[in-house]
């Protein structure tokens, strides 16, 4: 499976398409299609059809969802600063990897 920089729960800018410069944060990742859903960005509309089940079913009629994103269109915040930053790896004393920004080498 590939690896990602961004995981589940930080927080992204979107940099390039519609929603450009929408911040929010990360819902899940899609490592195999190079993606990823953010909260509040990217919302569709979708007619779903009602479905009986014996749990309750799943309510018909239009629903809005966030659809995916692909990974190169998003960017990591600094939490400090709040700016766009890129991410690096750094191998700690004890052998553990942490992720660091590029700008400021604080840790993610």
């Amino acid at each position: 499976m590939p690896k990602t920089k961004i995981r589940r729960g930080d927080e992204v800018i979107v940099i390039a398409g519609k929603d450009k410069g929408a911040k929010g944060r990360v819902l899940e990742v899609l490592p195999r299609q190079n993606k990823v859903i953010v909260e509040a960005v990217n919302r569709v509309t979708r007619h779903e059809k009602l479905r009986m089940s014996r749990r309750g079913g799943q309510e018909g009629g239009i629903q809005h969802k966030e659809a995916a994103i692909d990974l190169s269109n998003v960017s990591l915040i600094d939490p400090d600063d709040k700016k766009r930053v890129r991410v690096g790896f750094r191998t700690n004393e004890d052998g553990t990897k942490s992720r660091v920004t590029k700008r400021s080498g604080s840790d993610l």
